[in-house]
Formats: structure tokens, sequence, C-alpha cells
């Protein structure tokens, strides 16, 4: 029954009080220098606090080490926002007040400096910070902008909302919006890493190759592009563009006056709208189905194992499941590193009691947050799995009413998973068989355990097998279609879920409908008024070995680097001179652009407004803040301007335009209206009428197969492709890293990124890097059978001992030369995370490129 009044007259005295002693701290005793809008100048305004009374302290020095954001601690209150948005939000523990009474500062770990500091620049506290004491580097505090723009990150597969400030034309700032997959929470790359777009070496007009200018292994410097290209105008380059296609389809008749001999590569970085043009141009007016993404290198496996098991290949629930999940089981990711802000969501999970189990060859940041954390030897996962799956039957620990009423085909199961106890296990994959035992007793035993896995159990040749043995797990426990179960493969780029629902895929058409089921293919010709072809197309790795084989002839790239992210790159690169005619649409003229006969500038994400979905299911409005530079153009415009040419009659007027028919050959997304995204920004599929609010989680009352079950799925231990020998003893495994960004074509054109992040490292294990005579930040070599690079040492306590991990952004040591391209046999999907290589002290970076 108690009643406060915080505005009596003794209440408002205290509150001028507290807000005159906190003026009289601020620099120049009340003058704002660093923040406009400060809620310090709000608050002394609306109470008419003036000029303090008292003296000041000693002013702090400001801290400006790090590239991201610098430090006023003369502007500080001290209301420890910035304390609780690094341990609370994001988890990350580097901020805390240290010393008492006026000597009491926030600090940064054990009083380092912000840039020597384990600070991963989150940027959590600078967002929530209130007078200015933290501000991005760029000195934008006191900027105030033309305009905001809601949108969406260009990055991960997470799907942050944010809003870009725009000033006289540029993007100044970013801010974290409150989305349903951030809570508006953003990480170093979506907050800092914007300014790309504005890099000197965006393309801004058509380039044609000039004649006679042969093509080579070298790679092109930006800089040097007038030596191979020339300028041309939008109508010559589309022209030119164009016309190499109808050349290479008029020589090579093989399907309805079409042909088997073009091919094209869309981008996962792209909108749903540019993705569905681009596979429709492909079956419509290539006359073949060799259209093919990123995903092919991310997470094919991981759909195939999915659609072949419970009949869809999307997740079941959204990462933030997390927080009703009583066990998370996380395998084959590093999301702190990949996709930071979801990791966020699962340390403030274990945080409030849930327990997190970590399956990893690589002892990442989470696992000082993990119950569990088994650092199993890498190539082993189906035998860790299996042994699991063996404990779970042997104990009894199944949901035999589940398995009974929703599954088919657990006897194959339980019989192939007879020689593999942890017991026999244990040895090989080197974890204790009573620790593999208490892990799946506590996954099965729990109420609610959810699955998550990463790129390390797809980009194997058992990819797809490693993920049969995830959906065994999840069915036989019955930790499916409920809250805080199910299974996740986190998705690595902003929209390779959207672009694969599109359809920009060799063996489905949109919706995952079949190319070869005729019901299917009969459906999209009536639709789309056309013949269409009836053979499954070539996937990426496949398109390269088939130039190779002189069957492909012409190639359009739009947004994707193959030069830089196919496995065994001198195959790639090899491939890409062959080519008759090659077309690259693209911001930059990155790696494949070099090889290019012609090269279409296009536009950069904030400079278009389209539909982009997440990891989560969740389709997002991405909103147009800036104009492309020059003269370049929007992706849809250049695709259909291209199909014009060739002989489609396309007139699509906007993206608005263009959803409306996804719409229509989108089944799970038909009831999602663009009014509706503009209004609330992001819905979830499958939402099939437009009340709908969407289905986060799917699968509750059985699969979309055709009898309604899941199916078992056994799977054999198979070696990696290649492995370690005398004369290659160690394992090569790439990887991401936080502040890079797929080939790092858009990040090491970010000043901040690029600033934190300049050279290209190998991680070891120190007690190699011992053996081996090498000191941290000196050279080393590493060959495979395919190639040689070389990079900087890096101690890295969280390798196994004979195994190395690298980021593959770094064009001056391309990882990928030497990288395997063994596919898996199901999801085609290049063995990426495994080949066998030798280690040499010395050798020199190549010269960058950009």
């Amino acid at each position: 029954g108690m009643k406060v009044n915080s505005r009596s007259e003794r209440a408002v005295n205290s509150q001028k009080m507290v807000l005159e002693l906190l003026l009289a701290d601020m620099p120049d005793s009340g003058k704002y220098p660093y923040k406009l809008n400060s809620e310090l100048d709000d608050w002394v305004k609306k109470l008419k606090v003036g000029k303090p009374r008292f003296s000041k302290r000693v002013q702090p020095i400001a801290d400006v080490s790090h590239p991201a954001m610098s430090v006023n601690l003369d502007a500080c209150i001290q209301c420890t926002r910035c304390v609780r948005a690094c341990r609370e939000e994001q988890v990350n523990d580097v901020i805390g007040m240290a010393f008492r009474g006026s000597s009491a500062q926030i600090v940064f770990d054990f009083g380092d400096s912000m840039g020597s500091s384990s600070c991963v620049a989150c940027g959590e506290c600078v967002q929530a910070c209130p007078t200015g004491a933290l501000l991005p580097s760029n000195e934008v505090g006191m900027v105030k902008p033309d305009k905001k723009v809601d949108s969406v990150c260009p990055y991960c597969g997470v799907g942050c909302l944010l809003t870009y400030h725009v000033k006289d034309g540029k993007l100044i700032q970013v801010d974290g919006r409150n989305g349903p997959a951030n809570n508006s929470r953003l990480c170093v790359k979506g907050r800092f890493g914007f300014d790309y777009v504005h890099h000197k070496d965006r393309l801004k007009v058509p380039l044609i190759r000039r004649k006679n200018i042969p093509k080579t292994l070298q790679l092109l410097q930006p800089k040097d592009w007038g030596e191979v290209f020339r300028q041309a105008s939008w109508e010559e380059a589309l022209d030119f563009a164009a016309s190499g296609l109808v050349k290479i389809k008029k020589e090579n008749p093989a399907f309805n006056n079409g042909t088997e001999a073009l091919a094209a590569f869309g981008c996962a970085k792209g909108s749903n709208e540019e993705a569905y043009l681009m596979q429709k141009l492909v079956r419509t007016g290539f006359g073949s189905n060799n259209i093919d993404h990123c995903t092919r290198l991310c997470h094919a496996s991981s759909v195939s194992a999915l659609l072949e098991g419970i009949g869809s290949g999307a997740v079941s629930n959204p990462f933030t499941d997390v927080a009703d999940a009583e066990v998370i089981l996380l395998i084959g990711a590093n999301p702190v590193s990949n996709h930071p802000v979801a990791a966020t969501f699962m340390k403030n999970a274990v945080k409030s009691g849930k327990k997190l189990i970590l399956l990893d060859p690589y002892r990442t940041e989470l696992s000082r947050h993990a119950t569990y954390s088994l650092q199993f030897r890498a190539d082993t996962d189906v035998l860790l799995l299996n042994s699991l799956i063996y404990t779970i039957i042997d104990e009894d620990l199944c949901d035999t009413k589940y398995v009974s009423e929703h599954t088919t085909d657990f006897e194959e199961l339980k019989l192939n998973v007879v020689e593999y106890s942890p017991e026999l296990v244990a040895p090989i994959c080197g974890i204790p068989s009573e620790t593999l035992r208490e892990v799946a007793r506590v996954y099965a035993k729990s109420k609610s355990s959810m699955i998550l896995w990463g790129m390390g159990i797809s980009q194997h040749i058992h990819g797809t097998d490693n993920s049969r043995c995830l959906i065994a797990l999840s069915l036989m426990t019955g930790q499916i279609g409920r809250p805080g179960t199910g299974l996740h493969p986190l998705r690595g780029q902003n929209n390779v879920q959207g672009t694969s629902d599109m359809g920009l895929i060799p063996m489905f058409f949109p919706d995952y409908r079949s190319v070869v089921e005729t019901e299917s293919k009969k459906w999209f010709e009536d639709f789309w008024e056309t013949k269409l072809n009836p053979k499954t197309g070539l996937t990426v790795v496949e398109i390269m070995n088939a130039v190779h084989a002189g069957e492909i002839k012409g190639l359009y790239v739009q947004g994707e680097n193959p030069a830089m992210s196919d496995p065994n790159l001198n195959h790639a690169r090899e491939a890409l001179i062959s080519l008759d005619h090659l077309i690259v649409q693209d911001i930059f003229l990155t790696e494949t652009a070099g090889f290019a006969d012609v090269i279409l500038p296009a536009s950069a994400f904030p400079e278009k407004t389209g539909t982009f979905t997440n990891t989560n299911r969740q389709v997002q409005l991405g909103r147009k803040a800036i104009d492309p530079p020059g003269n370049a153009r929007q992706d849809w415009w250049i695709i259909q301007e291209i199909a014009k040419r060739i002989g489609l009659n396309w007139n699509y007027k906007s993206t608005k335009e263009i959803f409306s028919e996804v719409r229509k050959v989108t089944h799970s997304m038909s009831g999602i209206t663009w009014e509706r995204l503009e209004n609330e920004h992001s819905v979830t599929y499958p939402c099939t009428k437009e009340n709908d609010p969407g289905e986060s989680i799917v699968f509750k009352d059985g699969f979309p197969t055709k009898n309604k079950k899941g199916r078992f799925v056994p799977a054999k231990f198979t070696h990696a492709d290649e492995m370690p020998d005398k004369e290659y003893p160690f394992v090569f495994v790439t990887a991401r890293q936080l502040e890079h960004w797929h080939t790092g074509s858009m990040t090491r054109r970010t000043k901040v990124l690029d600033a934190i992040e300049p050279f290209p490292t190998i991680n070891m294990n120190p007690k190699d890097m011992h053996n081996l005579g090498v000191s941290e930040g000196e050279t080393m070599t590493i060959e495979s059978r395919r190639g040689r690079i070389s990079a900087f040492a890096r101690k890295d306590q969280g390798v196994q001992q004979g195994n190395i991990f690298m980021a593959f952004a770094f064009n001056e040591a391309a990882a990928n030369l030497i990288t395997n391209s063994a596919l898996d046999p199901f999801g085609k999907i290049p063995e990426v995370k495994f080949c066998a290589v030798k280690l040499y002290p010395g050798g020199l970076p190549e010269k960058r490129i950009g």
C-alpha cells in the first residue's frame, strides 16, 4: 500500500543535485563535446539544472587505441550500462568497474587499453552509453544524420535488424534494432562493417575485356583494370553479355532449342527477388538447371539429409529457442565468430541455468560456458554420434511412443549402431566412454533438447552422414516439434536460406519442388509458359569440372567469387580461364571479375530494397538507404535486361512486383504480403494465409513426407578423402573469423575490420609451433597436394596438436588453394574442412589484391 511520489519537491531537488554533481565532472564543466542528444543533457534541460557549483574531477585521458571505438571517460557518469551490456547482453565479460569512491572507473579486462583488451568490438557498450563516453571512432557522435533507414544486416544468417544513419548520401553509423533474431544486438561486422560501400574500388561503369588480352592465373589488381578492360555504356555491355550467351546457345543445341553449355552462379547475399529471377533466367532462358550458389559450399549435405529424413531442408525451431531448451547440443560450429549474436542467446541461456554440450575438434570461446566440452578428433563425427545413439538405445532412453507413431526404419538404425559402443569408439575419437554415455543421457532425458550445427558437420564427404546422425538423435528421443527442441543448421550467409527457398539450386524449383518430378515440372511449365529441362543440373564444383571437360562454355556469375571460394582454387581458376564467355555482376573487381569478359556494376546491400530470409525462416525487408555509386545499377534490373536480350518477355517494374510472383510459386510464403513486411519488418514462414502469424516451430504433428513420418537413415563411419601421412602429417581446416566475411571482398574493404585483422594467419597449437621452431608472428608455409601458401603463425590453445586452422578471406594466402574438392556423394558439397598438409618455416604471403 506504499505510495511513492517521485515528483515531490524533495525528490526533484535530490534529482537536480545528482545531475549537478554529474554535470560538474563533464568536460569543460558541462559543455558537451561528444554526443548529440545525450541523455544527461536531456535531463539537465528537463529539470532546468544550471551551471554546476562544484569542482570537477581530474579528467581521465581519452583511450583511442581501438580501431572501432573511442573511450572518453571524462564523459562517463558510471551508470554501468556498458558493464551490463557487455556482461548480460553479449556475455563477453570484458568491461567492469574497478576501485572505489572517487577513484572508481570503468575498466577493460585488468585495466588494459580497449585496443589491447579482449574486446570483440560488438559495440553493445556504445549503443548503451547515454553520454558519449563510448563512441564509434569515426567521430559521428555530434553529427546529425539527414535520415535513418530501417533495414537488415548484410552478413551472416542470423538476420539482425538494424538502422542505417545517412548523412549527405553516405552511411555514417549503424545501430541495432529490436528484431526477433537480435533484440537490438549487433556484432563487429554488423555495427562497423558498412563503409565498404563507399570504397574507392567500387565498380561504377560497365567494363568489357580488351581484345587480345589473354587470361592468366595471375590475379588482377583493381587499380590495374584499365590495362585489361575498357569502359562501356550499359547498352553495349548488356548487348555484349547477352550476345555471348546466345552464340553459345546456338552453337550447342541440346534441349528445346536451348543448351546445357550455359550455367550460372547466383548470390546468397542478394535478395529473394534477385535469386528468383536468376534461377528463372537459367531455366527458361538458358534451357538448363545449371544454377547453383554458395549453399553448395555451406549446408548442402545438411539439406540433403533433412529432406531425406524429415521432408524439409529448413530449421525446425529458431535459434532463439535455446531459451526454452534444458539442453543445447552444439556441434561443428563456432557461433562466437560465425554467428556472434546467436551466440549471445546461447550464453544467456547458460547463465539462466541451461546445459550446453559442445562437440568440436576446436575448443572455441563457448567452451568456458559449456557443461560438457568434448574436443574430439577431427573426422570422427559419425563414430562419436553413433556412440550416443548406441547409448540411448542400450540404456532404454528412447521415446518409444514417438518412435512408433512418427518414424520409420528404427530397426535399421539399431542394427547399424551395434558396432559403435562408447567403449569401442572412445580410443578413436579421443573422448572417454563414460563421458560419451553421460552426454547421451543428459541429452535424451531432458524435457527439451535442441541440436544446432555448423559447417564443421557439413563440409565433409561424410557431411550427409553426420547430419543423418543428428536427425536420428532428435527423432529417437522425440526431441522435435516442441519449444526448445529440434534441429537447427546455422546458415552461413545472410540469405542462403532464402536463395535456396527460391530454387537457386540445380535439383529444385522454388519451394523445393523437384526439377525431375513430373507433376512439379508440369506446374512450372504452365506457370512460366515454357518447356523446362527434365535433367538435374550441375552443382558449383561439377560446373567447374564440366568447364574442364569442354561441356560448359558460358558462365554468368552474380555476386559470387569462385576464384576465392571454390576448393582446389588452381583447378577453379583454370576453369574460369577456359570459358568462352564469362559475365561477372558485382560491386567490386573481385578475384573472379579479373577473369571476366564483361563486368556489370551492381548494387550493394544498403543500396537495394528486397526481402531476405534468415536462418530462423524469418522473411525480412531490407530497405534502400543510399544510391549506388556512379552508373551502377540494381541487380534485379541487370538480370532482367539480360533476360530480355536472350529472348524472354520480362517486364518487372520493382522488387515488390517480383515478390508478388514469388508468393505464387512458394506456397510456404504465400501469406506474406509486401505491405505486411513494411509494417511488421519480419514474418516467419511457413505462412500460407495472409492473416496467419507464421509458424516458428514446425513438425508439431508430423513431417512433410508422403507418410507424414520421419525416417531413420543409418550412417556408417568412413574416413575423409585424404588422411594425414608421413609426407603430409597435419590436418588443414578452413574456417571463418569474427572480423572477416567469406572471401573478404567486403570486409577487407572496411576500415575498422581490416585494421583489426589485416593479415592472414595460421592458427596452431603452441606445442606444434615449438616443435617446428616457429615463434608467433613469424611466417610459415603450408603445402598440400594441390597448392602452397604462406602466412603468419598464431598461437591458439584451442587447436589440437596435428591440426591447423585458417580463414579463407585473404587472397594473398588463399586457403582454398590447399583444400580438397572431393564431394559428399549426396549433398555434392566439397570436403574443405579436412585435408592433409605439411608445414615448414619461412615463405611470404603473395601480394595482396585490392
